[in-house]
């Protein structure tokens, strides 16, 4: 592999990180090690483990192609495609306002200001669209390296610190006490739907790849486009670690729990952190959770609107050259207003708590899972992947045994819902 061909198009990875790298690490895997120490770690390896396939087809079957996963569904027959398409409409409404509901909180108690929770959330849809319109993706791309070097370098920081504090004895890979769960089921769902991301991620990072290739000039090879799908994938690990590690320290060892509330949970994850460690962190922290939420908003606001374009036309032309090829067209821009629209709706109705909001967000994604998973699948052993791209034997194995773990868990929870 050329190593100046790979740091040309080096990108779509981090971009999958950004996305990643937030409710699920700063509020889920925070909460894990507040509820349950490093109990948890074994879930959140087996999440990464499990998933892994799924993230890993979307660059392949894109390197491998030159079409997006929206196409491999399209091919797979027009229900998938559709299928997708509802299940992406309903969960974007949930998602984006879960994500501006948090960043939002955030920026309020950071810079002490008083706006309502919906004004807030509509200066922060705009300023990201307006990023991405003055930008488009090459913005996108070289904002999200600057701001993921502040977040790792901050967040592993702050873990190294709190290490110190950490009951280690509470590491295990069991989840039960006896016969009972150490956690809720419900927690552990919303813990797994999105470590470290929900599946339908998977279909940015193919949309993604595609932009990187134009906007580099560069076609990359197969090899390449996972390599840095997995630089990121590795990255989100790591750092789902060092929020359990901060949440182990800081709440676990002293009894605290987290408030469901927003304006009481931003101020938390600072002032306990500064409390336990020493004043000295305090900016380190703030950094870590805005650059944390920020990464995770922008990528958000520019994903969704992005996968439902290229499905959506995709339904319509599916032979136009501009669409095969993954170009965002006006329909892009109209839908990036509405859910922004939707967005600050969903906020200034917002009567619930935050954690619970979250937590039905990551649930549903959990739920929907081994939908789109088996959807990724069936596209990357399609014959539109030559055999050498397909994934081999190993691969494949492991991503029935992902299925079956999740629909399994899924069949259980909505049998144990009724």
């Amino acid at each position: 592999m050329n190593s100046s061909h790979f740091w040309k198009y080096f990108g779509p990875g981090l971009l999958f990180a950004g996305a990643a790298i937030g409710v699920s690490h700063l509020v889920q895997s925070t909460r894990a090690g507040a509820m349950a120490g490093l109990a948890l770690s074994g879930v959140i390896v087996l999440a990464l483990v499990l998933k892994y396939p799924f993230f890993d087809f979307a660059p392949r079957y894109t390197a491998a192609t030159g079409l997006s996963l929206i196409e491999g569904y399209r091919r797979i027959g027009r229900w998938a495609l559709w299928l997708y398409v509802v299940l992406t409409t309903f969960s974007s409404v949930i998602v984006q306002a879960a994500v501006v509901l948090f960043t939002s909180y955030l920026i309020q108690f950071v810079f002490g200001l008083t706006l309502s929770l919906s004004i807030m959330g509509g200066l922060l849809c705009a300023a990201c669209g307006l990023l991405l319109w003055i930008g488009r993706f090459q913005i996108l791309d070289k904002s999200i390296k600057v701001i993921l070097f502040l977040l790792a370098c901050s967040t592993l920081a702050t873990a190294v610190a709190t290490v110190p504090q950490v009951d280690f004895s509470t590491f295990g890979l069991w989840i039960f006490d006896g016969a009972e769960l150490i956690v809720p089921l419900a927690f552990l769902l919303a813990l797994v739907g999105w470590m470290p991301a929900p599946i339908d991620l998977s279909v940015w990072s193919s949309l993604w790849t595609m932009a990187k290739d134009r906007a580099s000039g560069v076609k990359t090879d197969v090899a390449t486009a996972r390599l840095d799908f997995q630089i990121g994938y590795f990255g989100t690990g790591i750092l789902a670690f060092a929020f359990v590690i901060i949440g182990a320290g800081v709440m676990h060892s002293t009894g605290e729990a987290f408030s469901a509330q927003g304006t009481v949970f931003s101020t938390q994850l600072i002032e306990l952190y500064s409390v336990a460690l020493g004043e000295w962190i305090r900016p380190i922290v703030i950094v870590a959770v805005l650059t944390t939420m920020l990464s995770t908003s922008l990528t958000v606001i520019d994903g969704f609107p992005r996968a439902l374009d290229h499905a959506i036309r995709s339904l319509r032309f599916p032979d136009r050259q501009d669409q095969q090829q993954g170009q965002i067209g006006s329909l892009y821009w109209i839908i990036l207003v509405v859910l922004a629209m939707v967005t600050v709706l969903v906020l200034e109705l917002f009567i619930g708590n935050m954690t619970a909001m979250i937590d039905f967000a990551t649930i549903m994604s959990f739920l929907t899972a081994p939908i789109l998973g088996y959807l990724n699948l069936r596209a990357v052993c399609s014959n539109d992947v030559l055999p050498e791209h397909q994934p081999g034997r190993a691969m494949r194995i492991l991503s029935y045994s992902g299925l079956l773990f999740m629909g399994g868990i899924a069949i259980t929870y909505l049998v144990w819902q009724l």
